[in-house]
């Protein structure tokens, strides 16, 4: 990803968010919304999608915490959360795996550049192991479709299991298509129409009987 960042950040201090404005360009970055509250942090991210938020925890209307529960409900978006005390139970509290840096005011230009990167590389972590999560739990529920499929194919047509597999497979391949978009064919009762699909899923026909030689 591009080391520029577009950047939201929210604080109640007039003095805190002028500092943003002058050390995010320092350190390479775009500061595209500047909040007073969570409330409207929340209304700059539904219309900027900034790509980091840095936003104080206590904060009148909304605090940061909430603020960053309800933007995250809407889409992964990571967080550094900052307050004036080094107060555990406000960081319990923030325990969300969007919310990935804590800063403690004052904030150094050096600590912000590093929670910066420290946030982006554990957000990039955490979106890897999600996809990773996610096509595991979707391989797991082809296979599933896969299984019905045969069973259905053993019980329809008297295959043995290998057979049935070999069928899915020879059909998917005949009509370019995935094996488990096959097998959902076969269990909604409509293999794929023309030759290669309708000869690949049909019983195998017996062979006609030999006439005899007069």
């Amino acid at each position: 990803m591009n080391n520029s960042l577009r950047i939201a950040v929210a604080d109640d201090e007039q003095d805190v968010r002028d500092y943003y404005q002058r050390v995010l360009p320092r350190l390479g970055h775009q500061l595209v919304g500047v909040a007073s509250n969570g409330k409207e942090l929340i209304d700059l991210c539904r219309a900027l999608h900034p790509d980091l938020i840095i936003a104080d925890i206590k904060m009148p209307e909304m605090d940061g915490i909430e603020a960053a529960e309800e933007i995250s409900r809407e889409g992964p978006i990571p967080t550094i959360l900052v307050s004036a005390y080094h107060r555990p139970q406000l960081f319990e509290r923030a325990r969300g795996d969007h919310v990935l840096a804590y800063l403690v005011k004052p904030t150094k230009q050096a600590d912000l550049e590093a929670a910066i990167a420290i946030a982006m590389q554990r957000f990039e972590q955490f979106q890897a192991l999600r996809k990773e999560s996610a096509d595991r739990g979707l391989a797991l529920e082809e296979r599933k479709v896969i299984e019905r499929a045969k069973g259905l194919m053993m019980k329809r047509h008297g295959l043995d299991e290998e057979e049935a597999y070999l069928r899915l497979r020879r059909t998917a391949r005949d009509r370019n298509a995935k094996l488990a978009e096959i097998a959902r064919q076969v269990i909604a009762g409509h293999p794929p129409e023309g030759p290669a699909g309708a000869d690949a899923l049909a019983p195998t026909a017996a062979p006609a009987p030999e006439t005899p030689t007069p």
